[in-house]
């Protein structure tokens, strides 16, 4: 008689290919699938019951910034009570490795942690530290450009020059030597918008030789958002390199209803390169507070200020109006702070939610006091709310875009579908029930419907509650390129 460390039947298979939900049961050994289908007969140490409910591969989180929350907080509840198995952290130009601050803590750095928690010069010391703590998910990370510029430039706020961007490279090339799985920018962000696009090019031709990828927050997301689509483009042809266009929006007021050429220019990119995107589903983003977005037509909202603490979860007019001053002189007198900008149109949000080649990124700030609900909220928030309720797309579309698409995406070997020989990550939910309950006003809730998380084959997370037993993995490039070559070989 077969047996098996584990045995997860009467559920409804939703394998993350796309296909539709089919019953089923499956069989876990060790951290592996071992057997999918009906498996009456099989003898297990542990025996699950699906009691008819989705058991899905667990949810990759394709854009996080949870480099170093995750050895602060390594039960990861925020991610892990959503179904969130794997975390791609390092994205927007920022990252907790390699770092070595001096001086002026720069801008948006400070969403990752405080300056003390900045430890890791190389990214083989930071890949040890992770590991080391033991996180109960598995995560990936990029290196981010800001924090590459950084640790070789005396000020931010021009472009690099020639020896500056070539121990960048360097510094980079020894990142994706020690698994690093790619380069992020954030070239909206002021620490990066006056690096030059040679700059850029410049150390996306380091990803070449090592099959890593391109993520970029674009130079800007508002009205010129078509020419730095483009800009990000031209410099993954280049590198030739897979581009990534991280949280893809139409931002601001007066870019509303943009989403159609925004996905049109993401199409014709696609007929002759890689290109990808992912997208959270709400319509209002977070980062640090920025005056060039500060527009008194944007409802915005402060989610944490150095100089004013006490004014946390208070919109800007609200402090605007107490303090007898513009919006702009408030948020001047507010820095540095962080908010929440509602400056998205829910329209263009779903058109860019609902498109193929879209994944699912929370983009959480797991620093902040009072975060933006999809740190907690994302995945059953695109389950219940976008695919059950509103119908935009069906659940198999709904997972695939947090299941297979970014593991193919992120190269992550036997990750992202239900197929024997594959990693055992698993999430059970009730397609019914399963919603996010976290909100702008009360943020830090977990969702509802999530019945049970298995990472690496171990029951991390069942009934609202972690099990206390972290399995999740440090996903290195250089381990998953090898694994890949010796399958193809």
């Amino acid at each position: 008689m077969p047996s098996c460390h584990t045995l997860i039947h009467n559920v409804q298979i939703a394998d993350g290919s796309g296909s539709e939900p089919h019953p089923g049961s499956v069989a876990i050994e060790n951290d592996r699938i071992r057997a999918i289908s009906d498996l009456h007969g099989y003898s297990a140490q542990q025996t699950f019951d699906g009691k008819g409910h989705v058991l899905a591969p667990g949810f990759i989180d394709a854009h996080t910034h949870d480099d170093l929350y995750m050895i602060r907080a390594p039960e990861m509840l925020p991610k892990l009570s959503q179904g969130v198995t794997t975390v791609i952290v390092g994205n927007c130009g920022i990252s907790g490795s390699p770092v070595r601050l001096s001086g002026n803590f720069p801008d948006p750095m400070n969403l990752l942690g405080q300056e003390d928690e900045f430890r890791y010069p190389t990214f083989a010391e930071y890949a040890a530290a992770v590991t080391g703590a033991r996180p109960t998910v598995n995560v990936a990370a990029l290196v981010g450009h800001t924090a590459l510029r950084n640790n070789h430039m005396d000020r931010l706020d021009r472009a690099a020059t020639a020896t500056e961007i070539a121990a960048m490279q360097e510094q980079l090339r020894e990142a994706l030597d020690q698994g690093a799985i790619g380069l992020s920018t954030g070239l909206a962000y002021l620490s990066a918008y006056s690096a030059s696009v040679e700059e850029v090019e410049d150390l996306a031709e380091v990803l070449a030789d090592s099959g890593a990828l391109y993520t970029t927050h674009l130079r800007s997301e508002a009205d010129q958002v078509l020419p730095a689509l483009n800009e990000a483009f031209n410099i993954g042809r280049r590198a030739k390199a897979p581009v990534i266009v991280s949280h893809l929006k139409c931002a601001g007021i007066d870019n509303w209803g943009r989403s159609g050429e925004v996905l049109e220019s993401l199409g014709s990119a696609r007929r002759y390169q890689a290109v990808g995107c992912d997208c959270y589903p709400y319509a209002a983003s977070s980062s640090t507070l920025d005056l060039r977005q500060v527009d008194e037509r944007v409802t915005i909202f402060i989610t944490w200020s150095k100089p004013h603490p006490e004014i946390a979860g208070t919109s800007l007019a609200e402090i605007a109006k107490t303090w007898q001053v513009s919006q702009l002189e408030a948020a001047r007198k507010l820095q540095p702070a962080g908010a929440i900008y509602h400056s998205i149109s829910e329209d263009d949000m779903r058109a860019i939610l609902r498109h193929p080649a879209t994944m699912i990124g929370s983009d959480g700030l797991p620093n902040d006091p009072l975060p933006h609900p999809r740190l907690w909220g994302t995945f059953p928030r695109v389950l219940g709310r976008y695919s059950r309720e509103l119908r935009l797309f069906p659940l198999q579309e709904a997972i695939r875009k947090m299941t297979s698409l970014p593991a193919e995406t992120f190269r992550l070997r036997d990750r992202g579908r239900i197929r024997e020989g594959y990693y055992a990550d698993l999430v059970l939910f009730d397609a019914e029930t399963v919603r996010d309950t976290a909100s702008f006003a009360d943020p830090v809730r977990p969702s509802t419907g999530i019945e049970a998380v298995w990472v690496n084959g171990v029951l991390s997370y069942r009934n609202g509650s972690c099990s206390g037993r972290r399995s999740g993995k440090f996903l290195s490039r250089k381990t998953e390129r090898q694994t890949e070559l010796h399958m193809s070989s």
